[in-house]
């Protein structure tokens, strides 16, 4: 298919995001911005989170890391759920007890100023890596199929993508991405189903033959029983449940959406659905990435990882397919970056700024001071891309995971320090038990073979953060002095 005809298709979709920019921005502010106005509708809310949650490397690296590890991301599902349901019965009423906007404001109320600021400062750190690692995913296979023969270099489609996001999300922002998300998620999911359903005829194969098939060939095999295995099943249970736990319910990004709903009930209702929605599609994801490499040797494609899900629809299915694919591929694009250009945008504003709290500022000031951050996070998203890709490597879903492990820990322990203590940890000792805990991780981990014989550790380092910054936090805390605590708040 011409590469011209598959970028006027790109700049067809960007047009119909902006139009639904428009009508959903009119009259908006900084609470439409940051919250949406407490308006937002559950159901829209918990389907566009899908396309959230996912993004471009699911869509792309679930499908090829079969290849390697059969249905092993099913453990990691497992502990998915266990997260979600965490988050909801634990965290959303205490988000919702305290009235927040930011989330990390219950880190102030509950452990001071420092701690607060950390928990910003690292949730910042990990958006920013794990949002630009996606869209550097989704850029890169873009530029491959479509922009390289049409002589765009890297950084500049980078840049122009950057600037479509910037467009469609500078007024509105949540008010905005609620519907905007709805609408990739969709475009997200038809392209997933719709490629399932063509191999599916092209091998000719019912479902149950295709999953015999896929077990015969190893494709299918979902729990790892080596215990000194980065893969061993507890491990990645424990994992998907901390993941979901600190990447979800102690994001501000995916938490500004749910908060946005009016009620606790209906945000509750949210997440039930979003829980209900990710474990048919991640497993639907597994089922595609069998059938890819199922397909790939009776056509001749070698490709493998992150690779051989655009090298079989763009060399082998029909032009139709290929569109689809290219839909559901930008689909997967945009939420993975809109989102958390105006999280990061919102967390700064808030945490950092104290845009709420000054009262030197004019609405007019304090939107234009908003405009200005949002702008400077498109020029660090544009950086890090270029450095994902001076780095190239061809499983971004392990580099997201791997840096989850390393950002989000602090959070954890910050977040489980209030909530299961009534202690409070002395503030300015607080930056440094958030700072060192990770290096002590990164020394552990490179010094495994010698400390730690022939285990390998794998996604627990999330949950070795975490410990250590808890441990940490007590060693420098006094007896409660005052401050709420989650029972109290």
């Amino acid at each position: 298919m011409s590469p011209l005809l598959l970028f006027c298709i790109l700049i067809g979709y960007f047009a119909l995001l902006l139009a639904v920019a428009w009508a959903t921005s009119r009259g908006a502010n900084n609470d439409s911005f940051f919250i949406g106005n407490k308006s937002s509708n559950w159901v829209l809310v918990a389907f566009g989170m899908v396309g959230t949650t996912l993004s471009g490397v699911t869509f792309v690296s679930v499908p090829g890391a079969v290849g390697a590890d059969g249905f092993g991301y099913a453990q990691i599902l497992i502990g998915y759920v266990i997260g979600y349901l965490a988050v909801t019965w634990l965290l959303l009423p205490l988000y919702y007890r305290l009235q927040l906007t930011s989330i990390y404001h219950y880190l102030d109320v509950r452990l001071g100023r420092r701690a607060y600021q950390s928990g910003a400062g690292f949730f910042i750190i990990s958006r920013l890596l794990g949002a630009t690692a996606r869209l550097y995913l989704v850029v890169n296979i873009l530029q491959a199929v479509i922009l390289d023969s049409l002589g765009v270099p890297f950084w500049l489609s980078t840049l122009v993508v950057l600037g479509m996001i910037l467009l469609y999300t500078y007024q509105g922002g949540v008010k905005t991405i609620v519907w905007t998300d709805t609408l990739q998620t969709t475009g997200m999911l038809f392209g997933l189903f719709a490629c399932a359903w063509f191999l599916l005829g092209e091998l000719n194969l019912s479902v149950p033959d295709s999953l015999e098939q896929m077990r015969s060939s190893g494709l299918a095999s979902v729990f790892t029983t080596d215990l000194n295995s980065p893969n061993f099943w507890l491990k990645q249970i424990v994992a998907g449940a901390l993941i979901t736990i600190t990447m979800t319910g102690m994001d501000q990004e995916m938490m500004q959406k749910t908060i946005s709903v009016k009620t606790l009930a209906d945000s509750q209702k949210n997440l039930l659905a979003l829980t209900a929605v990710l474990v048919v599609v991640l497993l639907s994801f597994l089922f595609l990435g069998g059938l890819l490499y199922l397909y790939a040797p009776t056509v001749g494609v070698t490709a493998t990882g992150d690779k051989i899900f655009p090298a079989v629809v763009m060399g082998h299915l029909p032009p139709a397919l290929q569109i689809i694919f290219l839909i559901a591929l930008i689909s997967a694009l945009f939420p993975s970056a809109d989102g958390a250009i105006t999280a990061l945008t919102s967390s700064t504003c808030i945490d950092l700024l104290g845009i709420k709290r000054r009262t030197d500022l004019t609405q007019a000031q304090a939107e234009g001071l908003r405009r200005r951050v949002h702008l400077g996070y498109a020029f660090l998203f544009l950086l890090l891309v270029m450095g994902f890709k001076a780095a190239d490597n061809p499983s971004m879903i392990g580099v997201i995971l791997k840096l989850a492990a390393y950002t989000y820990g602090p959070l954890l322990g910050l977040f489980a320090f209030g909530m299961f203590t009534a202690r409070v940890p002395r503030n300015r000792l607080v930056p440094l038990v958030t700072i060192g805990a990770p290096v002590l991780c990164a020394i552990l981990e490179y010094n495994q073979a010698y400390l730690l014989g022939s285990y390998r550790l794998g996604l627990e380092l999330l949950m070795i953060n975490g410990m250590l910054v808890f441990a940490g936090l007590y060693a420098i805390s006094l007896r409660h002095q005052g401050r709420h605590s989650m029972q109290s708040a």
